[in-house]
């Protein structure tokens, strides 16, 4: 209570215009006599106060290191900020969340297979400038406007809803710099009660939501009187989307149920299933005979798959386009991502799909030292490239890419804001695709080398793709103690089975 009683009355400070925290000045009592000495410095640092005066983190002075303020803490902007030299920028990230997740691993999370902290990698580690240099700040809050000309952005916290928090506490931060990073939404293509009644699978609080959800429903079919057909719908788990991430949590789930449910909660084990819902084909973008082979390993583990278009979802069915009426327990949407609605609200030129425009160095071109990366940016129809895919890889690289020439600018003494020179920044951002994989539960994986769909390579199915597909994730987790934490879950659910509490 302390505490929050401390930042109240810092935020009351904040309104009437005294500097953030670790700014505040000095004020003279009005009967403190000013000698002339002290009146020149006054005066010599009226500028250094108006920026102390600012309300929140204020325009950097002559002297000090530029600032790279980072929106987003996804794949595009912790690969940036780990790879950004903070000899010469501080560094600030604005974000929702103080971690990346490795979104690749987050299915295995919800049945067990991994714990949660093995999937979330803190940004301290990632960058430990945020945590360790004076200049350099995390900010647990969400952009929600900018200020090209001024070099600032409107940040508000977040708290979660937590009790006894403070309220959403308004400030600005100036920066040098300004990078984009702050991903996308999952589509729900305006379908009525799908973000009322689905669970998306993109944060480790979804994947935590599902994993009680679904233990939830097994304890409560195992209750005596419950009737036959609400025993069926608790137990019956769909997913929307047949993609890479709808695919393998299906294959996720289906293992779950044959090598663990079955043990423990025998006497409901013929009555979970799991139903995968595409309105094309799975793995679209997979070569045509690992498609195949995906779909057999599927309907030999138990998923039922059903093509169609969901219409509307109510609290516990879903209506497909033919009329059909599908119960559920356990409704998990995964059909792909679109522009959240800050990203349509910025005011700059858009790509194709409403993603900020970029050119081909990942400027925002209508406006000064403002990029943007990952899933939230584009590039511009009049570049003549193609909107590149929301995929992780896509996002590390351009986060690496754009780290590099944030780089070269600083060495060249374009750092601050309005200084940048035109100086050459290289050969521009080209993307290669290095291949896809997934896994499809059972010791079977898929793994596809083609750099497109036209294109010839090499393209695996079975046990060697599934010990390939490990190893890669393995090797592409951040840190050392996340790897050690995979490695030990992975060996842990193969020696003992998967863990089955609802904590």
């Amino acid at each position: 209570m302390a505490a929050a009683s401390l930042l109240r009355s810092l935020s009351r400070h904040a309104r009437r215009g005294c500097a953030a925290p670790g700014a505040f000045s000095h004020h003279h009592h009005p009967w403190s006599p000013l000698s002339t000495t002290a009146a020149a410095a006054a005066a010599a640092g009226a500028q250094d106060e108006a920026r102390k005066g600012f309300p929140g983190l204020g325009p950097t002075a002559k002297g000090e290191k530029a600032r790279v303020v980072v929106l987003g803490t996804g794949w595009a902007g912790s690969r940036l900020m780990k790879d950004l030299d903070t000899r010469g920028y501080d560094v600030v990230c604005v974000a929702p969340r103080n971690h990346m997740v490795f979104t690749p691993l987050l299915a295995s999370t919800c049945v067990g297979t991994l714990e949660f902290r093995s999937v979330a990698e803190p940004l301290a580690r990632i960058q430990p400038a945020v945590s360790t240099s004076p200049g350099s700040y995390f900010l647990l809050a969400r952009c929600t406007g900018v200020d090209p000309d001024a070099h600032t952005i409107d940040c508000e916290t977040v708290t979660d809803g937590e009790k006894d928090a403070l309220e959403p506490w308004k400030f600005k931060v100036a920066y040098d710099k300004l990078v984009f990073a702050c991903g996308a939404e999952a589509s729900t293509f305006g379908i009525q009660g799908v973000t009322d009644h689905a669970i998306f699978l993109r944060e480790v609080h979804h994947a935590q939501e599902i994993r009680r959800r679904l233990l939830l429903n097994l304890m409560l079919s195992d209750i005596p009187g419950i009737s036959e057909e609400e025993k069926r719908r608790l137990l019956h788990c769909v997913v929307v989307g047949g993609g890479p991430t709808g695919v393998e949590f299906s294959g996720e789930l289906s293992d779950f149920i044959i090598r663990d449910v079955k043990q423990r909660y025998s006497h409901v084990k013929d009555y979970i299933h799991v139903t995968l819902i595409e309105a094309n084909e799975i793995l679209s973008s997979f070569d045509v005979r690992l498609r195949q082979y995906a779909t057999n390993q599927l309907i030999k583990s138990g998923v039922r798959l059903v093509r169609g278009i969901v219409k509307d979802v109510q609290p516990n069915k879903l209506i497909l386009d033919n009329g059909e009426e599908v119960p559920y327990g356990l409704l998990v949407w995964s059909t792909g991502v679109g522009a959240s609605p800050f990203v349509k609200s910025l005011p700059f030129p858009k790509s194709p799909g409403g993603r900020v425009g970029v050119d081909e160095w990942l400027r925002v071109p209508s406006v000064r030292d403002v990029y943007a990366i990952g899933d939230c940016s584009g590039f511009l129809e009049s570049t003549g490239k193609e909107v590149l895919p929301a995929l992780a890889q896509v996002a590390e690289r351009q986060g690496k890419y754009l780290a590099r020439l944030l780089n070269h600018v600083m060495k060249a003494g374009g750092g601050h804001a309005n200084s940048e020179t035109e100086a050459d920044l290289g050969p521009p951002f080209v993307y290669k695709h290095l291949g896809s994989m997934a896994t499809v539960g059972r010791y079977k994986a898929l793994v596809d080398m083609r750099q497109s769909k036209e294109s010839k390579g090499i393209s695996l199915a079975g046990f060697v793709s599934w010990f390939i597909w490990r190893s890669a994730y393995l090797t592409r987790v951040i840190s050392w103690r996340n790897r050690f934490y995979v490695a030990i879950n992975w060996l842990t659910t193969l020696l003992f089975g998967r863990d089955i509490s609802r904590i």
